[in-house]
């Protein structure tokens, strides 16, 4: 742990990343309804990274280390902000489940397949930003104020614990490599 670091410094840069693949999906999708043609390796990749980073990583690190440690400094699991977390963690579990489990029906060409996983996408693009923007400006922000060393430090410590996990096989360097991957084909993310 550096001396800037704060509750919520890893936590935020995830979103950055995590924001750039929403990016990567919602071209996808816009390029779909121009042309009637959807990369399905695509967003298989985006998939993978919503459920193995955003969701196994990152909504990981927050449903066993942050709000538990917030929950330490008096706030409620049930009610309040952490509560719509989690809630919404788990809407945005079903949307990439409902996108996993269509897409190999709508790469076969299966049409209400594919409306399913473009519905799907939709619902989570729309859901992981407003999520983000609320962690991001209300949430963390209470974090970074009420979690302070030492209890920060360990915090830091048991993030940097997490990264060292594999998440279906995969390090946090594979997974970061389908970010790349997919900037490179949609560099407007």
């Amino acid at each position: 742990m550096s001396d800037g670091d704060t509750p919520t410094r890893v936590l935020r840069e995830q979103h950055k990343k995590i924001l750039a693949v929403t990016d990567v999906l919602e071209e996808i999708l816009e390029r779909e309804h121009a042309t009637g043609s959807m990369d399905f390796d695509g967003v298989a990749d985006c998939v993978a990274f919503v459920r193995l980073y955003a969701d196994a990583l990152h909504h990981g690190k927050e449903e066993d280390l942050l709000f538990p440690a917030l929950e330490t400094t008096g706030m409620s699991r049930d009610t309040g902000p952490i509560a719509v977390m989690l809630h919404e963690h788990e809407q945005g579990r079903a949307y990439a489940r409902a996108m996993a489990d269509a897409l190999p029906a709508a790469r076969a060409g299966d049409e209400l397949a594919l409306r399913r996983l473009v519905h799907s996408a939709h619902g989570y693009v729309a859901l992981i930003r407003a999520h983000i923007l609320k962690e991001d400006h209300v949430l963390f922000e209470i974090a970074d104020q009420a979690i302070t060393d030492p209890a920060c430090r360990q915090l830091c410590v048991a993030y940097d614990g997490v990264c060292q996990r594999r998440f279906d096989g995969c390090t946090v360097g594979d997974l970061e490599r389908i970010l790349a991957r997919l900037q490179a084909r949609y560099p407007i993310a």
